[in-house]
């Protein structure tokens, strides 16, 4: 990966054999760019968060809000705030994203 506007991205060989150049490296689940933006990590959070509140909302019939709330914080909220300190948000698209989900919970 080449980071940085103005690298001259070179090719880099490792026993002779040429490394191929990726924009997007997802090491841990967490997705680096090579303009180190979180976008995509965001996108990625909201998706996977996203898939487990609708089968949240599939499976449970009694939905108490006690219930709720436990499941949510149990199951969707973990995947928003994995290693969420490695990849804070700063644009206001991404937060708007990640907010999505905890309004999601109460509707």
């Amino acid at each position: 990966m080449h980071v940085g506007n103005k690298n001259p991205m070179h090719s880099y060989y490792m026993s002779s054999n040429g490394l191929k150049s990726v924009e997007v490296e997802k090491d841990l689940c967490i997705m680096i760019t090579y303009d180190l933006k979180c976008s995509q990590q965001c996108e990625y959070a909201y998706s996977k968060a996203n898939r487990v509140m609708g089968m949240i909302r599939r499976t449970i019939t009694y939905k108490e809000p006690r219930i709720m709330l436990s499941l949510y914080k149990t199951l969707v909220r973990p995947h928003v705030e994995y290693c969420s300190c490695a990849w804070n948000p700063s644009y206001k698209k991404d937060k708007e994203l990640l907010e999505k989900i905890h309004i999601g919970i109460l509707k």
